[in-house]
């Protein structure tokens, strides 16, 4: 008995460091800050938020990306119940900035760089102040929220905001790492990782690395520019398919996956949200009355065109962004070049599809002969070289009774008076060509 608690006593202390130690959930934000980083810095948050942990690390190396991401980054780690520690390893510039100090605790390697978040188009021109106020605001609250100074915050984003000592009217704030420290934007300056936890006091911690998981990567690969194009062409294509097909077929089960793929992503995303989805719905649902039951085509067609087309385009981009024109411009790019395509595509089914086996379904392929007993007129060919009577004067066309039946006929050019016995010599389709005997 004595030996097992001997034991017992030798495995307690053997484990102590480790039952000890406290979880420190390690992430990277790295490289162009896109909406697919979101969904990775939440779920990195709610693990560490589940399993206790004392703190997570936030690795920086970013020269920025969208806006709307950042927001939505900057919103997660604010409501953290996990302490959050921003390490910038390199730069966090722009949106990376924002990010940063959204962070509880701010540690910066010696070199790094923090700053320069003024809002740029695509060319890299500054935009209008309408711009610059909203990206102020955010930065400020941000810096107020956490204890960093709020004036050097704004300064980042305006050149004309003049922090004494540091810089005047004509230049943005972009701050070197012993810069940061002196104007108390970070908390410390370190080399790596276990310094960062040291100049924090975590001490024996078991630091659990986070990576983006499939699912992810996937909604990420989705919200790609050409993807997201490529799935809306897919899905206006295959509903196009699937209405002049009869009954439901691939082209209509592929049109499901593409548009479920399209509004799921941009959902999880937080770009779309269930209004979008309703809107499609209901345009889909106008669209299909218009066609099978709302004879012409009228308001119902176009309002529902009005709310497919709508309901696509506000899923390419969150509507309180619409302001950031990066973001909106790249919606009207992916929106007019999946419409283009798709027009391009329906006309090509249209004029070539047909012929082929996979559309024959779409054309009357068989041949209905008139000798089967199909026919798109009467048959007069039984009348050949029958005779009758000029029931009128054919001057040259006029009527005739032929085996008690009255006929239009006409003569091959003569004057046939009524009353004249005529037999017919000819059937030219619909024609009975007669002539006087």
């Amino acid at each position: 008995m004595k030996k097992i608690c001997y034991a017992f006593c030798l495995l307690c202390v053997t484990l102590s460091p480790f039952l000890s130690a406290q979880k420190v959930f390690h992430a990277k934000i790295e490289g162009e800050i896109d909406l697919g980083l979101a969904p990775f810095v939440r779920r990195v948050i709610s693990d560490a938020e589940s399993q206790g942990a004392q703190a997570i690390v936030f690795e920086i190396n970013t020269f920025g990306g969208r806006v709307d991401a950042a927001t939505q980054i900057k919103d997660a780690i604010l409501e953290s119940k996990v302490l959050t520690i921003a390490f910038v390893k390199n730069r966090a510039i722009s949106a990376g900035a924002l990010i940063t100090l959204s962070c509880k605790k701010i540690a910066m390697a010696p070199g790094s760089s923090i700053g320069a978040t003024t809002v740029v188009d695509q060319t890299g021109q500054k935009q209008s102040e309408k711009y610059q106020s909203y990206m102020r605001s955010e930065m400020r609250s941000t810096a107020e929220k956490n204890g960093r100074r709020t004036d050097i915050a704004e300064a980042m984003v305006d050149e004309r905001v003049v922090i004494p000592g540091l810089d005047d009217s004509t230049t943005l704030v972009t701050l070197t790492s012993a810069e940061a420290l002196k104007y108390q934007i970070s908390d410390t300056t370190v080399e790596n990782l276990s310094k960062v936890l040291a100049a924090f006091d975590i001490h024996n911690a078991v630091i659990i690395e986070e990576k983006s998981n499939w699912a992810e990567e996937f909604v990420s690969f989705l919200n790609n520019p050409v993807v997201s194009s490529l799935l809306i062409m897919i899905g206006l294509v295959g509903l196009y398919t699937e209405i002049k097909t009869p009954g439901w077929g691939f082209a209509g089960t592929v049109s499901l996956i593409a548009l479920a793929l399209f509004f799921g992503s941009s959902f999880i995303l937080q770009i779309a949200s269930i209004f979008q989805i309703l809107l499609f719905v209901t345009g889909i649902i106008l669209l299909v009355l218009e066609i099978f039951v709302i004879p012409g085509f009228g308001v119902t067609g176009i309002a529902g065109i009005l709310l497919v087309v709508g309901s696509i385009f506000f899923s390419l981009f969150n509507a309180e962004f619409y302001f950031d024109s990066n973001i909106l411009f790249t919606a009207i790019i992916q929106l007019g070049t999946a419409l283009f395509a798709s027009v391009v595509i329906m006309f090509l089914l249209v004029k070539y599809l047909p012929k082929t086996t996979t559309f024959n379904r779409l054309i009357l392929s068989n041949e209905n002969a008139s000798q089967d007993g199909f026919s798109a007129h009467p048959s007069y060919e039984n009348l050949l070289n029958e005779t009758g009577e000029a029931f009128t004067t054919l001057r040259p066309a006029g009527t005739a009774i032929i085996n008690e039946k009255r006929y239009d006929v006409v003569t091959a050019g003569d004057f046939i008076e009524r009353g004249s016995q005529i037999k017919v010599i000819k059937i030219e389709g619909m024609r009975i060509i007669v002539q006087k005997i």
